[in-house]
């Protein structure tokens, strides 16, 4: 089994017992590390899982065994016939990690928080639905104003539109109610 792991904006291709170097994750060593961002995986039997960006429920946990630098980088900038040369170096701090666990079991938290907050959401719009069902506000553009008018029967539309009318723009009826 293998998994694509994106680890500080770079993408590995990790096995159980690999060890790689990747960007600094801490500054102590035999940590307990869990990366969530899984973008694929394939299981034993040859079945390969692709997230639309991510695997919901699969983990990757590794444990950090050394902080090192990377080889030198040389950078030499010239300007010919001007007397300019800069000769700079830098070594990339690196963190050397060994995958212990691809765990594939259970939802993420991510994904457990993401559908909670859907939930409540949701509750949310059915209270505003039963509250805007039992009193219809007079706050609306003239167009919904107008269709709210013609398509509602004038029982309902008390204190809305005048007594004497059956029907109304909505200019008199915004006049009616400032009227009163």
């Amino acid at each position: 089994m293998y998994a694509v792991v994106e680890i500080g904006g770079h993408q590995y291709r990790v096995s159980e017992g690999d060890v790689l170097f990747v960007d600094k994750q801490s500054d102590e060593t035999d940590q307990k590390l869990t990366f969530d961002r899984v973008l694929l995986t394939k299981d034993g039997d040859d079945k390969v899982t692709v997230g639309q960006p991510v695997v919901d429920g699969v983990t990757v946990e590794a444990t950090l065994l050394d902080n090192v630098k990377s080889d030198k980088v040389i950078v030499f900038k010239k300007k010919r016939r001007k007397g300019y040369r800069v000769k700079r170096g830098h070594r990339q701090p690196m963190s050397q990690i060994e995958i212990n666990k691809i765990s594939t079991s259970g939802s993420s938290p991510k994904k457990a928080k993401k559908e909670e907050a859907a939930a409540s959401e949701a509750k949310e719009e059915k209270k505003e639905e039963t509250k805007t069902s039992s009193t219809i506000s007079t706050d609306m553009t003239a167009k919904e104003a107008i269709s709210h008018i013609k398509d509602t029967p004038l029982e309902e539309l008390k204190g809305f539109v005048p007594e004497d009318e059956d029907r109304v723009t909505v200019q008199r009826a915004w006049e009616s109610k400032q009227e009163e």
